[in-house]
This record gives C-alpha cells, structure tokens and sequence, in this order.
C-alpha cells in the first residue's frame, strides 16, 4: 500500500513539476482539444485551467504521500485519471492528436504511449481508492497542511516565473545553442506526408471544387474566384521536422527565411505575438529603446517578427520620429511564434543561424548588459 502511494504521489508530482515549466505548453495542447471538439469559446481560459491543473497535480501528489484526507483526495485522484485516460483515449481512437502533452515537451509521449501509462496509473489509483480507509497520515495535521501550502505557494510561484521570464529548463527546439536552419531539415531517409487537396473557387455565385492538378479546361482567375483548400492525410509518413512552419515572409509576401538565417553574424530576432501592443513608448523608453540603438550602432540588424498584421503599423507609427528603426519587419505562422516565444514579446541574439540569447522583454535590461559583452 505504502509502495503504491509513494508511486502514485511522486509520479504526480514529476508529472506537475515537468508541466509546470511550461504552462503556456499545456494550455495549447488544451486549446488542441478545444479546437478538435469546436469548444472555440473556451480558448481564453486555457492557460488559466492549465495552471490549476498543473497546481492540482502537485497538491495532489504531496497530499497522497503525505496520507492526508484520503477519502476526499482518493476521489479527486480517481476523477482526475478517469478524464486523463478519456483524453488519451480520444487521442488515440480519433487519430486527431498526436501527442497530449502528459508530460510536456521535455518528454515527448506519443497518445498510445500516454494512454497506456494512464491505464497503468488508473489500476494504481483504484488501488489506492479501495484501501483509502486503511492508510495513515504520515505526520499530525498541522504538519501535512503547512506542507501542502508549501507545496501549493511552489506550484503558482514557479509558473508566474516561468510565464514572466521564460522556462527555466528549454526543451524546445528553438532553444541556445539550436541552429534553426538546421532543425527545419527533414531528418535523413524521411518519407513526408502524403496529402490530397482540393481547391476552393467560386464560379457564377456557387462555389466548386477541384483537386489538385485537375482543373478544368476553361479555368481562368477572371471566371474562378479562389475561396480557400483543404487538405487530407492519405498515407502518414515520418517526416518529423523539429521547427515546423517558420516562415520569414515580407509585407509583399516573399518568403526571405533561408536568406536571414543563412546570414553570417550576429543579429537580433524581436518575436511579437497579438496581444502586445507596441507603442511608441515601448520604443522610445529604456531599456529596448536602448537595446536597439546599441545594435545599430553595432550594425547588428533587428528583425521583427509578428503574426499581427497591426504590429508594422504600430512600428511605423512608433518609429517616425524616432533614429533608431528595425532592419525588416516578417509576418510569421502563429503557431511558430508560440513556440519560439514563450514569453510576449522575447528577443533573439542570433549568430550565422544559431540561437546564442534568449530574453524575455521584463530582463532586456540583461539583453542590454549581454550586448555588450560580444567581441
């Protein structure tokens, strides 16, 4: 009994600690789920149920070792399994979600593998319920709830850190040290998805459609009016690219990626997701101001790097009366930017491709001490 509380506790517990470097991970994994059952309208509160989940995993964890209100955390523990294993289940039933982030990025679980662990987990936990009776706490009550408000103190402390100034451990692959260029090739021998798509048009007010490469004898841009595509999976293949969709296109739709990051020396990426509004005093006050005048005055370009299509004009607007001016400004896939930047906005110190700095925007004090540092 004692065996299987200790497993079951630690096992959450690592599991809350893992996710709890990452909270913004989990809640887009949470947003997955949302987006596939068209809960849409739930999209703002993901990362609020992610905290206290993560919150309630560590809590709980702490409360089955410690052996403390059994009979009301044994429930919990046993509702908490039942909607984890319904998740991977779905995963794995549905083909929808590939993965469901049990254990964040750090440690990659297919859903078959999540799945199979919560079937394991779920065994331990109706264990557990059973004996619940049986088992004593392990130390007086005042002792087990200082602890367990330790614990919870720990848990919302550690992500407020991570949420303001980014994970503390980076298991992405835009992480220091990573070449991006390198992480977007496909690995050696990979087979790519195999996709059908079909073409949306719109002829004489009613829409048709035609799959790729069969168009019709008299299609012409003046008669067909292009309303969107679809896209199918046909054969799945094993062409897992580390960095997916990054893409640096201008405001007149090139695509300019291979050409930044194949560039020698340093330069500096400014990743602004929706949200964050810059405005002219963002620019014009310390310390970013002062970080972007030192580049250029360094001639080291600065980048922005938005999937907001209000962020140039707000640059524009910010920067004309100002001497200090991005090199370029590049739309990018939002999904890309969510994972390059965990903390709206973070600035990139870039050297021929490779990632050499991270900043979020509360420490461009240090950027700006970093900067200066380089020879």
């Amino acid at each position: 009994m004692n065996i299987t509380r200790w497993v079951v506790g630690l096992l959450f517990i690592f599991s809350g600690l893992v996710k709890a470097n990452d909270p913004l991970g989990l809640s887009y994994k949470i947003q997955e789920f949302f987006e596939v059952w068209g809960w849409n309208f739930l999209d703002n509160y993901t990362l609020s149920f992610s905290i206290l989940m993560i919150a309630f995993e560590i809590i709980a964890g702490i409360a089955v070792i410690l052996g403390w209100r059994m009979k009301l955390f044994s429930w919990l523990l046993l509702l908490l399994i039942i909607f984890f294993t319904f998740l991977t289940g779905y995963a794995v039933l549905s083909g929808k979600i590939r993965s469901c982030g049990c254990f964040g990025d750090c440690i990659p679980l297919t859903a078959e593998q999540s799945f199979g662990k919560d079937l394991i987990l779920s065994a331990l936990i109706v264990f557990i319920f059973i004996n619940r009776k049986k088992i004593k706490p392990l130390f007086p009550n005042s002792i087990s709830i200082m602890l367990l408000l330790l614990g919870t103190v720990f848990s919302f402390s550690f992500q407020w850190y991570v949420l303001r100034y980014l994970p503390v451990v980076d298991c992405l692959p835009y992480k220091i040290g990573n070449n991006i260029l390198e992480k977007m090739k496909s690995p050696p021998g990979s087979i790519p998805d195999s996709m059908a798509i079909t073409f949306i048009y719109k002829k004489d007010g009613k829409e048709v459609s035609f799959q790729s490469g069969k168009f019709p004898d008299d299609f012409d841009d003046s008669v067909y009016k292009y309303v969107g595509r679809k896209e199918r999976l046909v054969r799945k293949g094993n062409d897992d690219k580390a960095i997916k969709d990054f893409t640096l296109v201008t405001a007149g739709g090139a695509d300019s990626t291979k050409e930044i990051l194949a560039q020698r020396g340093y330069m500096l990426f400014l990743f602004v997701k929706d949200g964050f509004y810059l405005s002219k005093d963002k620019f014009v006050d310390y310390p970013l101001n002062s970080v972007m005048s030192y580049a250029q005055e360094k001639q080291i370009p600065l980048y922005v790097i938005t999937n907001s299509h209000q962020v140039p004009n707000q640059i524009e607007e910010a920067v004309k009366d100002s001497t200090v001016h991005p090199a370029a400004i590049f739309m990018c896939d939002a999904v890309a930017i969510k994972t390059a930047s965990r903390v709206n906005p973070t600035l990139y110190l870039m050297k021929d491709g490779t990632v050499v700095y991270k900043w979020p925007y509360a420490r461009l004090q240090k950027a700006f001490e970093d900067l200066h540092t380089l020879k």
